[in-house]
């Protein structure tokens, strides 16, 4: 009988890994097939192309966005061909990843699987499918969730395992963006200190400092391998940013009682009984700072906050609604211990896990909130493999040209056309970074992608010199003639007025989204 009910949980578990597994995978398939952003969508589609043929982040471009995307999208390129569906096959395995994650730490901690699969499958829904293809905001917040679970698992479980992989788990989702990666770092880091002071040993320690030193090895080897130098990164990646970040806090403001709690009360409601357990805890023991559960339950709670606080400080859609299955899952461990007997908690932490999954489903999912295309009618969407097979599949349509889609097509197959009888040395500056791809051809842009101020300097910027010279020497460097500048550029409006001087170029328009700039002999230019 023992060996029965063995057997049934086993074979329930492998059927709920299976079904999670496919279900994650492809709901993020069919979602990353519908409607565009350009800027938003494709700057990781042709970054990934660049480094298969050698141009490198920092080095070749410059990117104040996270390698650690293109680089994952490179491999898959490489190994499966450059299409839409292998695009969007990352941002799908990191939805499994997300998922089943979510889906073994509840198992880990003792949830019922039924109940680890129900936490799960709702998770699956609204993570990746949101933007569908690979994002910079979304992968970094699910590594640094994975990150929490690494961390939650190390002081749980007697294994070495979490300890030693917990920095690779950080150091990636520090790689993929600076922010949230960093709190979530800051966090974690501090955390630990705190467990070392009662649970100091020695082993634990040791194999979490040789996590910590691997990674910086292989991050250095890294750069080695693709030539990038160190002080690139650091002014590109760290220095930078770290200018603009203050400017972000002014998104913090007003403390409005409405941006910060009611627009994210589905979230808070999620913490509730996580909150009461550690605030009850403290009040009880001045002890309970010794314990894991303290722990645990304040890293749940702070990792919501820097969620939130980062969703206040972006200039992105909503996305961070993910995270409510993912607390009332932790949120029913701790009922099971605390309030078993009040049956309403639970039923409460069902409901507001499945109608929070379906409002956000439908709101931002289906409507594609994130893409700004809620108020677009995608049945007029057109197949992108009109403009290349490479992106066959992909149901065109944006916001710029949401009741003509054809329209915006056929701007585009004129300038492709246009672009590609150029023989010259030629630069694009676009949004649609797929045409350098569809072409079969390097853009020789200075540029990641383009948006002023919020990825590269603008004049009167203490590091706009730094950025400057390093556009002026791509330029010149790749023998650069003509620049090609696609509209609607979202971020920037002439790309080249602020670095170059007007005796530099020659500007012509040549029809309603494409201006080319003839590069001039100026000293500018000069070698």
């Amino acid at each position: 009988m023992i060996l029965n009910k063995f057997n049934y949980k086993k074979i329930n578990k492998i059927f709920y890994i299976i079904f999670l597994s496919t279900f994650s995978f492809f709901i993020n398939q069919y979602y990353g097939y519908v409607g565009i952003n350009p800027l938003d969508n494709f700057f990781s589609f042709n970054a990934a192309y660049d480094i298969i043929n050698g141009y490198y982040p920092f080095k070749d471009y410059w990117t104040i966005t996270g390698p650690s995307i293109a680089f994952f999208q490179s491999i898959l390129f490489k190994i499966f061909g450059i299409s839409w569906s292998v695009y969007i096959l990352q941002a799908s395995i990191f939805n499994v990843i997300i998922t089943l994650g979510t889906f073994f730490i509840f198992y880990k901690l003792k949830l019922e699987p039924h109940y680890c699969f129900i936490y799960a499958f709702l998770l699956s829904i609204i993570s990746y499918p949101s933007v569908g293809t690979p994002y910079v905001d979304h992968q970094a917040a699910y590594l640094s969730i994975i990150g929490i679970y690494f961390f939650i698992l190390a002081i749980k479980i007697n294994s070495i395992f979490y300890w030693f992989f917990l920095p690779t788990i950080l150091g990636i989702a520090f790689l993929t963006k600076q922010v949230p990666s960093a709190y979530f770092i800051l966090l974690i880091g501090f955390l630990i200190f705190i467990y070392f002071i009662f649970n100091f040993e020695i082993k634990r320690i040791i194999y979490f400092l040789l996590g910590i030193i691997s990674v910086i090895f292989l991050f250095f080897i890294l750069l080695f391998i693709a030539k990038i130098p160190f002080l690139s990164f650091l002014q590109q990646y760290i220095l930078y940013p770290l200018s603009i970040g203050e400017s972000r806090m002014e998104f913090l403001f007003p403390l409005e009682f409405k941006r910060i709690v009611l627009r994210h009360k589905l979230i808070y409601l999620s913490l509730l009984v996580i909150l009461f357990i550690n605030i009850k805890g403290i009040i009880h023991s001045y002890k309970y700072f010794k314990t894991d559960e303290f722990l645990i339950t304040l890293s749940l709670i702070i990792s919501a906050l820097i969620l939130i606080t980062h969703q206040l400080m972006t200039m992105n859609g909503l996305f961070i609604f993910f995270i409510i299955p993912i607390l009332a899952g932790f949120s029913h461990i701790y009922y099971k211990e605390y309030f078993k007997n009040k049956k309403y908690i639970l039923y409460l932490l069902i409901f507001l896990s499945i109608g929070s999954t379906i409002h956000y489903w439908n709101k931002y999912i289906v409507q594609r909130d994130f893409l700004d295309l809620k108020d677009v009618n995608i049945e007029k969407a057109i197949d992108a493999k009109v403009l290349s097979d490479k992106l066959r599949g992909l149901k065109w349509i944006t916001i710029q040209y949401k009741e003509d889609p054809q329209n915006e097509i056929t701007k585009l197959e004129e300038v492709i056309n246009i672009i590609k009888k150029d023989k010259r040395n030629k630069t694009l500056v676009t949004d649609y970074q797929f045409i350098s791809v569809i072409l079969s051809m390097y853009d020789y842009s200075p540029n990641a992608y383009w948006f002023k101020y919020h990825v590269y300097p603008e004049k009167g910027h203490k590091y706009f010199k730094i950025y400057k010279d390093f556009f002026i020497n791509r330029l010149k460097e790749n023998k650069i003639e003509i620049v090609y500048t696609i509209k609607p550029l979202w971020g920037d409006d002439d790309v080249l007025k602020n670095v170059l001087n007007d005796n530099c170029f020659k500007k012509n328009k040549i029809n309603d989204i494409l201006d080319s700039h003839t590069l001039l002999n100026c000293d500018q230019l000069k070698n």
